[in-house]
């Protein structure tokens, strides 16, 4: 178990990255007390998208390369088309995604986010949610979709839009104070 003030967090992340769904997990997180930090498939920083266009930036503290699940407490992965569809293409970075699955951590997913679970194989036989538009998607990678808010399965948290922030946000902090789940790795 940990405390959110005591908690690292990584968020894993590219250019196109939905603005609201990485901008408000790391703020939030933050201003509850955890250490946060961005990790991405390249250095220097990376541009959100901001509903209709290219928005502002976020600087990169580590590559997906040089990830260590067992320096931080949760996964987050934002949404946005862009950004999971270009993640989920890297090996790199899908591999981070098979290694916090593996160790139980708390992995966060919203919006199209869950294409990383999918491409990593961490939803076979799992409840999930997502954007409506990749519902298919899930469902063809073993999971049981629903249409909620927020859906948790030992410690893989799923979420559909950024409407549904406050409570993506809330469960993240929920996650990390369980502690590790006992779960197949990816």
């Amino acid at each position: 178990m940990t405390n959110i003030e005591a908690a690292n967090i990584l968020i894993l992340a590219t250019d196109g990255y939905e603005r609201s769904e990485l901008r408000v997990p790391l703020e939030e997180l933050r201003k509850r007390g955890a250490t946060v930090k961005i990790a991405s498939i390249k250095t220097g920083e990376i541009k959100s998208w901001d509903e209709k266009d290219w928005g502002d930036t976020v600087p990169v503290d580590l590559e997906a390369k040089n990830v260590k699940a067992e320096e931080f407490d949760a996964l987050v992965l934002p949404g946005g088309q862009i950004n999971p569809d270009v993640l989920r293409a890297n090996e790199e970075a899908v591999q981070v995604v098979r290694d916090f699955v593996k160790s139980g951590k708390p992995v966060a997913a919203i919006c199209h986010g869950p294409w990383l679970l999918v491409e990593a194989d961490a939803l076979r036989g799992r409840k999930a949610t997502s954007y409506a538009s990749i519902r298919t998607d899930l469902r063809n990678a073993g999971a049981s979709w629903k249409d909620e808010a927020v859906v948790v399965d030992a410690g893989i948290i799923t979420s559909r839009s950024p409407k549904d922030l406050p409570q993506f946000v809330d469960k993240i902090v929920e996650e990390v104070r369980e502690g590790r789940h006992n779960r197949r790795a990816a």
